[in-house]
């Protein structure tokens, strides 16, 4: 199986430097000197890491097989890529993302929500993407207090929303507020 490692970004300089957009928890062992890696596109690479510093918060990466800036401006929005065995470093409450992609996704009394379509990396928290039977998309935050249950063996994720957050809470929301009229 194919995990991102990163995405190239932004031309750094004039020797073809690039800024990475990390989306790996051990960047110092995939992006150490000499290491080489396939991209997405396949077209793209393999790239060879010859060169690896950290400024201000942010990576930067200078490649064998690109030595300018015109070069490193054509890179960007590849995926550098590895092949990887998903035993190797499991985590407890982590998941992948094509582990979560079509699981049903219920609220805590067990109504179907809708289907869990992607995970999107954020800064600072990773969203669900849940497409409602109504065909909406609604971002969920990927967090214990919101999706307190990930059950990959019953494909489901139980979702506790707070109010408003899908179609069917804001309309309760209302009821409940002419109600009280």
């Amino acid at each position: 199986m194919q995990l991102v490692v990163a995405i190239i970004g932004a031309a750094h300089g004039l020797k073809g430097e690039v800024k990475l957009d990390i989306r790996t928890d051990s960047p110092a062992q995939r992006l150490a000197r000499g290491n080489v890696l396939e991209t997405d596109p396949a077209a793209a690479g393999p790239l060879t890491v010859l060169n690896v510093r950290e400024y201000k918060g942010a990576i930067f990466v200078r490649f064998a097989e690109i030595s300018d800036r015109t070069t490193a401006q054509s890179m960007r929005g590849v995926k550098l890529v590895i092949e990887s065995d998903e035993a190797e470093g499991e985590e407890e409450g982590a998941w992948y993302p094509h582990e979560l992609r079509g699981l049903e996704a219920l609220d805590p009394e067990g109504y179907e929500l809708g289907i869990v379509e992607d995970l999107v990396v954020m800064p600072a928290q990773d969203l669900l993407v849940v497409r409602t039977a109504e065909g909406e998309r609604i971002h969920v935050p990927f967090v214990q207090e919101i999706v307190p249950e990930v059950d990959i063996d019953d494909h489901c994720v139980v979702i506790d929303p707070p109010p408003g957050l899908f179609a069917q809470d804001e309309q309760d929301i209302v009821q409940d507020a002419d109600d009280e009229i």
